[in-house]
Order: C-alpha cells, then sequence, then structure tokens
C-alpha cells in the first residue's frame, strides 16, 4: 500500500484582505461592516449607467504599505482591469480588478515552523473590489438545497488586496504559519482589522498532489475558510482525498470546492474558470497609476515594527519564550507590554499577567483589552503589586473591574489595597490558630501540608487583604519557631 509520505501536497495561498478606508474602492460611499442589506451601496457601485469611478488613494496606500512590509516590488506604473462574469453578487457583470500589471509585484514571507524557518514567495498583490453578498435561505445555508437567494450589495465596491503566494507550501503547517503571519503584519500595518470570521480577511487555498521528482499534479482550490484552524483542516483532508483519487486509479479535476466546517470535508462547488473565460481588458474608465517615487519612500519610512522584529525584540531584550509572545501577538496586547516595561514593570511579570489574564478576559467578552485598558493603567497595576500594596488576588479584582470600564487602578486599589500591618495581622493569625486547633497541631507535628488550611483561614477573615508572605511568616514563626 502507497503510504502518504511518498506524495507531496504542493500548496499556494490566496488571501484577500478587506482595507480600512472612509470609503469605498471607487465610491464615496462609506466603507462600513454590516447595517441592513443594501442600505450601503451608491450608483457606482451598482455600475449603473452615467456613472463614472474614482480610484481611493487612501487604498492604493495600504496597498503599498502591505507590498514594502513583504519586500515586494513596487509597480512604477500599475493598471486597473475588467474581470467579465456573470454572478447575481456582481451587478455591473465584472469586477474590476488589476491583471498582469499589478501594483506590488515579486515579494516573501519569512515563516516559523517545527520544522525550522521556511521562505515563502508572493507572487503579487493586487487592487480590486469586493462583490455583494448572496444570502441562500434554507436549511443548507447554500445554493444547492436553498428555497431561494438573496443579494445584499453592501459589500460590493469595498476595496480589497489580494495577495497570491508561490507554490511553495508544502504542509497544513506551513499554510497556517503563513496565514498567521500575513495577518499579522496586516493587524500591525493598520490596513484591516483582518477579522476571519467576519470576513474582513478571506483565504483561498490551491491545493496539488505529486510524487516527489513528478511534475506538480492538477490542483484544486478551496474555499470558506473562516479560521487558520479551519485552513489547516481543510488543507489535511484535501491531500488525503486526492491522494485517494488518483491511488485509485480516478484523476483529480480543476474545480472550486467548498469546505464544509462542520462534516470537516470539501465538496465540488464549480469548475474552475481560466483567464481565458473572465476576458481581461484595461478598464477604459481608469488611467495607469503612477505612484512618486518620493511618496513610496514616505510610505516606506513610516512602516511600523513589524511581528517578525517585535518578537526578536521581546525575546532577545527580555528573555521572553517564544510562545507567550506568539500569545500576546496574536492577542494584540504587544502595546500593553511595551507600556507596562515603559512604566517600569518586569516584562516577566507583565507577561504572565498579559497571557493568563488579560487575553483569556478578551476571548471571553470579545471587547479589545487594549482599548478597555489603558497601557500607563496596566504599568500602574503591576507597580502596586510589585511594591506590596495590592496582592495579586486583589489585583486580579481591580483588573476585571478596570477592563469592564468601572474605574481607574487609582481609585479601584483603595478597596483591595493589601494588609502589611503586623500587629493587625498577628492577631488575625491568632484567632485562626485558636479556631483551627487542629490544622494548628498538625503543622507542629511536622506536617506542612496543614499550613495550607491557616493561610486560607487568615486570607478569609482579612477579605484577602493579608500580605501572604507576612502570614507565612507569623505562622511559622508561631508554629514551627
Amino acid at each position: 500500500m502507497t503510504k502518504m509520505s511518498d506524495w507531496e501536497a504542493v500548496i499556494g495561498l490566496e488571501v484577500h484582505v478587506e482595507l480600512s478606508t472612509r470609503t469605498k474602492m471607487f465610491s464615496a460611499c462609506p466603507n462600513e461592516f454590516g447595517g441592513a442589506p443594501n442600505t450601503r451601496v451608491t450608483e457606482v457601485d451598482l455600475g449603473l449607467p452615467g456613472t463614472l469611478p474614482v480610484v481611493n488613494g487612501t487604498a492604493v496606500e495600504h496597498a503599498i504599505r502591505m507590498g514594502l512590509a513583504l519586500d515586494c516590488e513596487i509597480a512604477p506604473v500599475s493598471q486597473f482591469h475588467r474581470k467579465n462574469y456573470f454572478y447575481p453578487d456582481m451587478p455591473k457583470n465584472y469586477q474590476i480588478s488589476q491583471y498582469d500589471v499589478p501594483i506590488c509585484g515579486v515579494g516573501h514571507l519569512d515563516i516559523e515552523t517545527s520544522e525550522g524557518p521556511v521562505r515563502i514567495g508572493v507572487t503579487r498583490i493586487h487592487m480590486e473590489e469586493d462583490a455583494g453578498k448572496n444570502v441562500h435561505v434554507g436549511e443548507s445555508g447554500r445554493v444547492h438545497g436553498a428555497d431561494y437567494s438573496l443579494v445584499d450589495y453592501n459589500r460590493a465596491g469595498v476595496p480589497l488586496l489580494e495577495c497570491v503566494s508561490e507554490p511553495d507550501i508544502r504542509t497544513a503547517e506551513q499554510a497556517q504559519a503563513y496565514l498567521t503571519e500575513l495577518r499579522g503584519i496586516v493587524l500591525a500595518l493598520g490596513i484591516s482589522d483582518a477579522k476571519l470570521e467576519e470576513g474582513s480577511m478571506r483565504c483561498d487555498a490551491n491545493v496539488s498532489i505529486h510524487k516527489p521528482g513528478t511534475p506538480y499534479g492538477t490542483r484544486a482550490e478551496i474555499k470558506n475558510m473562516n479560521s487558520v484552524r479551519s485552513l489547516g483542516r481543510a488543507i489535511e483532508y484535501e491531500i488525503a482525498r486526492q491522494i485517494d483519487v488518483v491511488e485509485s486509479g480516478g484523476t483529480v479535476v480543476q474545480e472550486t470546492r467548498h469546505w464544509d466546517e462542520d462534516a470537516g470535508t470539501t465538496s465540488t462547488l464549480r469548475r474552475k474558470e481560466t483567464l481565458d473565460d473572465y476576458r481581461y481588458f484595461p478598464d477604459p474608465d481608469l488611467v495607469e497609476m503612477v505612484p512618486d517615487p518620493a511618496w513610496i519612500e514616505e510610505i516606506r519610512a513610516s512602516l511600523p515594527e513589524l511581528p517578525a522584529v517585535t518578537r526578536a525584540r521581546l525575546i532577545d531584550a527580555h528573555g521572553l519564550d517564544r510562545k507567550s509572545v506568539v500569545t500576546m501577538q496574536d492577542a494584540g496586547l504587544i502595546p500593553l507590554l511595551d507600556a507596562a516595561v515603559a512604566g517600569g514593570a518586569d516584562a516577566a511579570d507583565a507577561t504572565k499577567w498579559l497571557v493568563n489574564e488579560v487575553a483569556g478576559w478578551q476571548n471571553e467578552t470579545g471587547r479589545s483589552a487594549v482599548e478597555a485598558l489603558p497601557g500607563e493603567e496596566f504599568a500602574s497595576l503591576l507597580g502596586r503589586v510589585a511594591d506590596g500594596t495590592l496582592g495579586k488576588g486583589g489585583a486580579r479584582k481591580v483588573l476585571t473591574s478596570v477592563l469592564a470600564g468601572e474605574g481607574t487602578v487609582a481609585d479601584l486599589a483603595k478597596d483591595h489595597e493589601q494588609v502589611s500591618d503586623v500587629s493587625a495581622i498577628e492577631a488575625i493569625v491568632d484567632q485562626v490558630i485558636a479556631e483551627q486547633a487542629d490544622a494548628a497541631q498538625k503543622v507542629r507535628d511536622g506536617n506542612p501540608k496543614a499550613m495550607g488550611a491557616l493561610v486560607g483561614g487568615v486570607m478569609r477573615a482579612s477579605k484577602g487583604k493579608a500580605d501572604p508572605a507576612l502570614v507565612n511568616q507569623l505562622l511559622n514563626a508561631k508554629l514551627t519557631g
């Protein structure tokens, strides 16, 4: 029986990024997510007679920023084409896109995998407008089996970047690492919110198989993956499916396949179109784009620190482990870490709070911790923990309240300040020893595990405000000294 290791997968990704611009790609219509169906669309987006498109300058700048971040060649001249096809969500019957002269040419993206670093080539980044959205009404939620379909044109005309990779990816892990790193770059650049679950970042995977040393096989394109995890699952399934087809004597056909998240399978959506089907030709309503080289250099100079550089800086400067840094990056929490360190906090301590407390709150609430917790407030909280003003329990309560918008650290900390007065805590310790005489005797007899019950009793009696270090010191002095 042929083993899976006898085959090699060849994978390329096409990632669409909806740009965070004030208006759409070619019209003055507001570019906002959501809204009642067909309320955020203009005559230009619908391509009605007599309307003319005007290029969104901010979208062009965002495209150049993305290209520079991926070491792409910025084209001195680029051009928009009409990509012709009929589909209900494309009211003009064509999409304004870029064909043979995209704004960004060859580049690359370096990723980290379990097998080491891998460089993935970037073929191009081109600009285009998004299509509308078909809503299929019925149990399936898809065109097959739907009772009827409706069209919402709110998304029509939203500015898109399409980043096309070279077929350099060989495993699902590499594909996931590529998409994760690309998303981190998009977020760092501030050109999109890159929400996979909302469709502002979408990824299609082209997958084929072959035996090393033989020509590449026929590829199938997979759509409808709305998370990094889904991308990995879909690729793994498709690789196994194609191997099974070939080893069973069949032939893989070039087609577009739908990923079913619940079933964990891909299925035929439509046979893949070719370039001839789209009948590309230059859009007669739009002139060539010729960006000023000086403007490109200004954009280059304004690029922020990119994720790979951030990771290296934090690991080298503070000795942080890579896993924690990646967790903070994925959660968008690096600004809080930097603010805490600038405020005098220990980087390792700040990292533990961010990874264990803040990231979890963000996941549960779906809110942005960076928006809810100003960096100076986080630094202030850690400072109070470091100087003993707040214990960890009290600090957690203060943090939760600050994140919930209930006040500042300075105001909220007053109700949770740690008690370090020796006489006050000693009185509570004596009371607990008397109340838990059995546990106290076990400690005297050499059973250290019983100490936990006494410490817990003192903390409860002090409403969590007693300094734990002082509590342990007094109990040890009275029972084991």
